[in-house]
């Protein structure tokens, strides 16, 4: 707890600042080590996404000295606009992690973006690398728990909170000192922003890469003597106050230490946003259902599919007729369609195509959707009628969630299947061998050399 002259804020990074490898128990640093290679799979996936190019142009056109890797691209840029180009990737194919554990964000595309691009510019071993990600993770998730009310208030938590982690986990991996990594997390709660209207467009995905520049300029900053409140999150005019309208200070230190939010990370076998994995779930058991009965889904055969869902899926995700792929990820109804027709939810039933398809339009308006106000987030019901035969689902707890996790297997057949058509398998497999044993590494950029 904090001392009666030092706030929350102050004391979480007393806290985190002392922290080093060795202090984090097994099962802490196996989920760490699959958060990057979930994330460097996502990102590598997502190098060739149209949308980036854009992006990349004008990132080049600005660019400072050359030093810092872009994820699948054959090309270095400063290191502020290689984290903001590799955070965007890890984002753009909605593929990343989600914690649910109170906060709903999508903490490694800024925190990983950021401690790569730092990784190239001065030498970073595993074991801080690691380090600086655990704890920026930690922040980032504390100080959403702090503010119950900021998700509500129409910002984009990866934007937001995504910069508060990646500032910590820059000044962790920069080893700071606790008033320095004070100052850190100052300089990146003055920079967070982004905002929910961008849902479903090329903005929310820059969130994240803004949240990894904004981040690693905050660490840097603070190393060099900048300075900030240090009561940036539990201040009368702090993070919590003026972006939740309720706050919950307590938050930054219940059972810190016992509890590390990292171990509740969940990663998505699906390109959508997480609330829709429940619907894949379920209508990929009708699918598969109805297939193993010989009964095929056309737009003719189906007469009604009935969705029962958590009132937060619709907030998410009420889009009701997507006009693009990227808008398509925030759509029950497209979702419920292209799950019940192909038994998945993968990139190509995100793809602008899938959205355009005929079959696909007309299923989509035959989703009927109930709200139940005692289900939780990703909790759903499903009902389909197929000629005249009543099919149902029930999915508890969506896959890749915490209470559902993906297996180290599922895992690294996501990471293989994302990475090898940009890498090749050699190098996809050189890189997996290294996250595996990546504590070992005297210098992440020989990590980073194999994902260019």
């Amino acid at each position: 707890m904090p001392t009666p002259d030092e706030s929350a804020s102050a004391s979480l990074c007393n806290y985190l600042a002392a922290r080093r490898f060795d202090d984090f128990p097994p099962e802490v640093r196996r989920a760490a080590r699959r958060g990057v290679l979930d994330w460097i799979g996502c990102a590598l996936a997502g190098s060739d996404h149209p949308s980036l190019q854009p992006l990349l142009k004008v990132l080049t056109r600005v660019s400072g000295r050359p030093v810092a890797t872009v994820f699948g691209n054959k090309q270095k840029l400063g290191p502020m606009e290689a984290s903001t180009a590799n955070g965007y990737m890890g984002h753009v194919l909605d593929f990343y992690d989600t914690h649910l554990g109170g906060t709903i964000l999508h903490t490694s595309s800024p925190v990983l973006a950021a401690l790569l691009a730092l990784a190239d510019t001065q030498p970073l071993s595993g074991r801080d690398f690691l380090t600086g990600y655990i704890c920026g993770f930690e922040a980032g998730i504390r100080c959403g728990q702090a503010s119950p009310r900021h998700h509500a208030g129409g910002w984009h938590l990866t934007g937001t909170l995504g910069c508060l982690a990646a500032g910590v986990a820059t000044g962790v991996a920069l080893r700071l000192d606790a008033r320095q990594l004070n100052h850190a997390l100052g300089i990146a709660a003055t920079q967070a922003a982004g905002m929910q209207q961008n849902r479903g467009t090329m903005c929310k995905y820059l969130h994240a890469g803004k949240a990894a520049s904004g981040g690693l300029l905050a660490g840097l900053l603070a190393e060099e003597g900048f300075d900030s409140a240090l009561d940036i999150i539990d201040g009368p005019q702090g993070f919590s106050r003026i972006y939740s309208d309720t706050a919950a200070p307590e938050a930054l230190l219940s059972e810190l230490g016992v509890r590390w939010e990292i171990t509740r990370n969940g990663y998505k076998p699906y390109a959508s946003a997480a609330v829709l994995h429940t619907i894949v779930d379920a209508l990929r058991d009708i699918h598969l259902a109805a297939h193993a009965a010989g009964v095929p889904i056309t737009a003719a055969s189906v007469d009604t599919i009935a969705l029962r869902l958590s009132p937060y899926a619709m907030s998410i995700a009420g889009v009701r007729a997507p006009e693009t792929g990227m808008q398509s990820k925030f759509s029950v109804f497209h979702t419920a369609a292209v799950a019940l027709l192909d038994g998945d939810g993968g990139m190509v039933q995100y793809g602008d195509e899938r959205v355009r398809n005929p079959v696909v339009l007309a299923l989509r308006d035959k989703v009927q959707v109930s709200i139940v106000d005692a289900f939780r987030k990703e909790q759903c019901e499903a009902t389909v009628v197929i000629a005249g035969k009543s099919y149902q689902a029930t999915i508890e707890h969506a896959s890749g969630t915490a209470d559902n996790p993906l297996s180290d297997e599922g895992l690294a057949l996501k990471f293989f299947a994302n990475a090898e058509r940009v890498v090749g398998r050699d190098y996809a497999q050189r890189i997996s061998d290294l996250v595996n044993k990546l504590e070992t590494l005297p210098d992440m950029a020989e990590l980073t050399r194999l994902c260019a």
